[in-house]
């Protein structure tokens, strides 16, 4: 008997939907093996390098009518969902335990990153999409962030690609640069932890950089990392105003008549209110402490299965086009940033 109208799309869906995500969880486990050795690199990085080199050896694997849209899923919706996850490691009271003192060299940093993106972005002509994905990811928390903006953005698939490994290449500056200057600038460990929380991005790298300088600086560094990542929710709602104002834009020069502003509701993304949700939530204590480490590693791998299809549809020429302007960005960001928080921990922060 042939299926019922109502039952075939359903079914419909997983056939179309399944080979991509089977594609990319393949991926997403190969990559987070090979991160738990190389926790430097980490999953995420990992999952792009290898999505890039399946697509390379198979091209247009991405725009494949049985993979796409899979992989379209795992970039968009699975990305979206990951984000939501990460507020379970966030609550208010740990910007409280960071202290007031702390707050303004985060802030401080974070406005440097960002309008640093926007000036030298535009002055080394870096895309704007890309110099965007570059800033908040120096700004905020490297791959957690550009996952949380991407969906908002929707930038192509090589630029995130593009931002995600020009951060990770600071990432491991950073790791190997700071320890030395802490030490060398005579920081006591809970100035080195602030140091490290601001400018340096991935948690895997925070932990790293700040515990070979020593073990209190790591419990700083951390508190403050995870603080940071409260800025994604500013950041996200800020550029979703922005691509609405753009949307707009464009679609009045197709059409003469004003278009209508979009409701208030359309404007936050729903994985925004979601994060807010889950941090709410964590703050209060429903979410059991022993609760919160599966809950990030399920957002990391769905991050990772993310990457991985971002990875599958990158375009390497068009890597290649854009040359080493984005790439000479993050590494001025990256300056302003470490540049910033000691100037402002100099000037603010009173010595430990």
């Amino acid at each position: 008997m042939p299926p019922s109208p109502t039952s075939s799309p359903p079914r419909r869906w997983q056939r179309s939907r399944v080979p991509g995500l089977v594609l990319s969880a393949t991926i997403a486990t190969a990559a987070t093996a090979v991160g738990q050795f190389a926790p430097l690199l980490g999953g995420p990085v990992v999952a792009v390098l290898i999505g890039g080199f399946v697509g390379a050896c198979v091209p247009r694997v991405a725009h494949h009518p049985a993979v796409g849209p899979g992989l379209t899923t795992a970039g968009r919706v699975l990305l979206q969902c990951a984000v939501v996850l990460l507020g379970a490691q966030l609550s208010i009271r740990q910007v409280l335990e960071v202290g007031v003192e702390a707050l303004p060299v985060m802030i401080g940093t974070l406005v440097a990153a960002l309008v640093g993106a926007a000036f030298l972005g535009r002055l080394l002509r870096v895309d704007s999409d890309l110099r965007t994905l570059i800033g908040v990811g120096t700004a905020i928390c490297g791959a957690s962030a550009i996952a949380a903006v991407t969906p908002v953005l929707r930038p192509a698939g090589t630029k995130v690609a593009y931002a995600l490994s020009t951060v990770f290449v600071f990432n491991i500056a950073a790791v190997l640069v700071l320890p030395p200057l802490g030490h060398l600038l005579g920081m006591s460990p809970a100035d080195f932890g602030l140091l490290a929380g601001t400018a340096v991005n991935d948690m895997s790298s925070v932990v790293a950089a700040a515990t070979s300088f020593g073990d209190d600086a790591a419990d700083t560094a951390v508190v403050v990392k995870l603080t940071r990542t409260l800025a994604i929710i500013p950041i996200v709602a800020g550029v979703a105003a922005l691509v609405a104002r753009r949307d707009r834009r464009h679609a009045a020069s197709k059409d003469p008549r004003d278009p209508a502003p979009p409701s208030l509701w359309r404007l936050v993304p729903w994985f925004l209110v979601g994060f807010l949700a889950i941090a709410g939530l964590n703050g209060l204590g429903v979410i059991p402490a022993a609760a919160q480490p599966p809950i990030a590693t399920i957002a990391t791998f769905l991050i990772t299965m993310a990457m991985a299809a971002i990875g599958l549809g990158t375009d390497l020429p068009a890597l290649r086009r854009a040359g080493a302007s984005p790439l000479l960005l993050g590494g001025l960001l990256w300056l302003i940033v470490m540049g910033t928080s000691l100037a402002l921990q100099i000037a603010l922060v009173a010595p430990a």
